[in-house]
C-alpha cells in the first residue's frame, strides 16, 4: 500500500514576501536533533574539504565516501578523541594541513633564485643546449657590435662598391673563389738581388722607449716626396724587361695583395699587361693600393657617408698620411745617410726623396720563368757591426668606442691585447706589411701605435709606442704561410700566361669572397689627355672702352691668379 503524502497549507501574505506575521510566531526557533557549532564571523566556511593541495597523499582514501572530514570547530560532531571515530587512526589526514606553498615568481623571485637547488637534466636535454648556445653564439659573431645610436645590424648589410667601375663592354674570362687559394703551396728558392735604389736613414732607437705617458707629437714633413710608381712606369723595371732579366715584373704591393687576398674584405683591382712573352702586374692611378684599409675585417661597421671622418675612404686617406709621417719622423736627422748603388730612380735632380731603399729582386718561379719586383725599405740600423735593414709602418687609434681597447689605458700593461685586437679588425692591412717585409728579406718591422689627439681631430696625432718584430717569426703567429703566399701567385701568373696579348683587369668582388678576371680595351684607364690652353689670339678679351682698362684688367687679372696660385 503507497503512503500518501499530505502538503501542508502555504499561508498568503497579501503584504510582501515570507509568511505573515502571524504564522511567524508559531515558527521553531532553530531545527532540533542538529548538531549545531558555534562559530564567528572571521572563521571561513566556504570551504569544507580542498582535494587540490597534495597530490602525492600516499594514504589518501581510495573511496572519497569513507574520507574523514577534518572540521575545525569543538567537538559537536564528534570527530577527534572520544568521538565516533576515535578507534580511526589519529595519524591519517586525508586534507593536507601545511600552508600553501608561495608562488614561484613572486615579487622577490628574483632576489631569491641562488636559494634555488639545480634540478638533474636529461643528458640528451644538454647536448641539446650545448648546441643552441653555440649556434646563438654564432649568430652572436655575425653581428655587429652596438652602433653608438644602439642598432643592431649585421657586417653583411654594410653595401661595398667595387674599386672600378665594370663597364659593359668589359668581357669576364674567369672567377676564382678564395676558397681555392687555401689549397694553393709553391716553394720558391732564395731570391737574388738585382739592384738597389735610393738612400736610407738610422732608425732612432729612443722611439723604443716611447710609451703614453710620455707621448711624442707626430710631425708632418711636406718636404719629403713619396712615389708611389707603378710596374710598367718604373725605369728600372723597363731595363731589366729589356735585358730579359724575367718574364714577370710586380712590385711588393701587388704581390702582397695577391699573397694575402684571401684575408681582404674590400675591393680592389690590379691591371695586368700581358706584352709578348712578358708580363706586367700594374695598378691604376689613384688606385685604392695607394692607400691602407682601416677597420677591414672588424664587426663594427663604419659610417657610410663619404665625408665622415670615421668613414671607411677618409680613415684610409688618414692612415696613409699617418704612415708616411711615421716612418720619417723615427729617423736620425743627423744628415749621416747610406747610399746604394744608385739614385733614387724617381726624384729628380734637387728634389728632397723620403727615406726609401728600392731593393729589386728576382724569384725563380720555372725553369723558364722569372718574377721580378721592387722591394721597400725604410730604414737602416747597425747591429754587431752589421747592416740590417728595416720596414717601417704605424697602426692607427681613430676612436675607442668602435675597437672597444682603449690604447692610452692598455698599451703599456697589455700591449697584447691591443695587438689581438687590431690583429682581428686589420688582418688583412698587418699581413700585406708581414708580407712586404718578407720579400724585401728585411730583418726588422717596426711598428708604431699612432693615435689621435682627440677622436674628433683627425689633424693631430700622437705617437704611444713603438714595437718590433722579426718578420718570419710575426708571420708565424699570424698564421701566414710562405708556401700558401707564392702558390697563390704562382696560379695566378699560371693563368695569365694562358691569356693572349693584351690587358686585363683583376677585380676582387666587393661582396663575395672571390676574384674575376676582366678583358679590357688596350686604351682602358689611361689618363695621357691634357686639356692644352687656347691661344692667346682665341681666348676672349674683357670688353673695355680704352687701352688704359684693358691693361689694368689685364695687370688685375695676372694679379689675382698670382694669389690663388700662392694660396693653392
Amino acid at each position: 500500500m503507497v503512503g500518501t503524502f499530505e502538503v501542508g497549507a502555504v499561508p498568503y501574505n497579501p503584504d510582501g514576501w515570507g509568511p505573515p506575521d502571524s504564522t511567524a510566531t508559531s515558527l521553531p526557533n532553530h531545527p532540533s536533533n542538529v548538531p549545531f557549532a558555534p562559530f564567528s564571523r572571521s572563521d571561513k566556511l566556504g570551504r569544507i574539504a580542498d582535494w587540490t593541495r597534495n597530490y602525492n597523499n600516499p594514504v589518501r582514501a581510495k573511496n572519497p565516501s569513507d574520507a574523514v572530514f577534518d572540521f575545525t570547530g569543538d567537538e559537536s560532531f564528534g570527530f577527534g578523541a572520544g568521538g565516533i571515530a576515535a578507534d580511526e587512526d589519529p595519524t591519517f589526514r586525508l586534507v593536507d594541513g601545511k600552508p600553501p606553498p608561495k608562488p614561484k615568481f613572486g615579487p622577490r623571485w628574483r632576489f631569491q633564485q641562488q636559494r634555488q637547488l639545480p634540478q638533474r637534466r636529461d643528458e640528451e636535454v644538454e647536448a641539446k643546449k650545448r648546441e643552441a648556445e653555440k649556434e646563438r653564439s654564432k649568430r652572436d659573431r655575425m653581428y655587429h657590435m652596438n652602433r653608438p645610436g644602439g642598432q643592431h645590424q649585421r657586417r653583411e648589410a654594410a653595401v661595398f662598391k667595387s674599386s672600378v667601375d665594370i663597364q659593359p663592354e668589359w668581357n669576364m674570362l674567369d672567377q676564382i673563389p678564395f676558397s681555392t687559394f687555401s689549397k694553393l703551396a709553391f716553394t720558391v728558392p732564395e731570391p737574388e738581388d738585382l739592384l738597389m735604389c735610393g738612400a736610407l736613414e738610422y732608425y732612432d732607437k729612443s722611439f723604443d722607449r716611447v710609451t703614453p705617458k710620455n707621448e711624442r707629437r707626430l710631425e708632418r714633413f711636406k718636404n719629403r716626396n713619396f712615389f708611389k710608381v707603378t710596374t710598367s712606369d718604373d725605369p728600372v723595371i723597363r731595363r731589366l724587361a729589356s735585358e730579359d732579366k724575367a718574364t714577370v715584373f710586380a712590385t711588393d704591393t701587388i704581390l702582397s695583395t695577391l699573397m694575402c687576398a684571401p684575408r681582404s674584405v674590400y675591393s680592389w683591382d690590379i691591371v695586368v699587361q700581358r706584352v709578348g712573352n712578358k708580363l706586367f702586374f700594374d695598378k691604376r692611378d689613384g688606385s685604392q693600393l695607394d692607400l691602407l684599409s682601416v677597420h677591414e675585417t672588424s664587426q663594427e661597421p663604419l659610417p657610410e657617408a663619404k665625408d665622415d671622418i670615421n668613414s671607411a675612404h677618409s680613415l684610409s686617406v688618414e692612415a696613409a698620411y699617418i704612415n708616411q709621417n711615421f716612418s720619417q719622423q723615427v729617423l736620425l736627422r743627423d744628415g749621416n745617410k747610406v747610399s746604394l748603388d744608385e739614385p733614387s730612380p724617381f726624384a729628380s735632380e734637387g728634389e728632397e726623396a723620403a727615406s726609401v731603399a728600392y731593393r729589386y729582386r728576382r724569384w725563380k718561379l720555372d725553369n723558364d720563368m722569372y718574377l721580378v719586383a721592387r722591394c721597400e725599405v725604410q730604414s737602416v740600423i747597425e747591429l754587431n757591426n752589421q747592416r740590417s735593414f728595416l720596414t717601417l709602418n704605424a697602426l692607427n687609434e681613430f676612436d675607442p668606442k668602435y675597437s672597444g681597447v682603449d690604447w692610452r689605458k692598455k698599451l703599456e700593461t697589455q700591449r697584447g691585447a691591443v695587438l689581438a685586437t687590431e690583429l682581428k679588425n686589420n688582418v688583412n692591412k698587418i699581413a700585406k706589411w708581414t708580407a712586404q717585409a718578407l720579400l724585401a728579406s728585411a730583418d726588422m718591422m717596426k711598428m708604431g701605435f699612432v693615435s689621435r689627439v682627440h677622436p674628433r681631430d683627425h689633424f693631430n696625432h700622437v705617437i704611444l709606442a713603438v714595437a718590433g718584430y722579426k718578420p718570419k717569426d710575426f708571420a708565424a703567429q699570424i698564421n701566414l704561410n710562405t708556401a700558401n703566399m707564392w702558390g697563390i701567385v704562382k696560379s695566378i701568373v699560371d693563368l695569365c700566361m694562358k691569356l693572349n696579348e693584351g690587358k686585363y683587369v683583376l677585380v676582387k668582388d666587393p661582396t663575395k669572397p672571390q676574384v674575376r678576371i676582366y678583358e679590357v680595351p688596350a686604351d682602358a684607364f689611361d689618363n695621357d689627355y691634357v686639356e692644352e690652353p687656347l691661344p692667346e689670339d682665341e681666348q676672349v678679351q674683357p670688353p673695355a672702352e680704352d687701352g688704359e682698362n684693358v691693361e689694368a684688367t689685364i695687370d688685375v687679372a695676372d694679379a689675382d691668379v698670382k694669389e690663388a696660385t700662392t694660396e693653392a
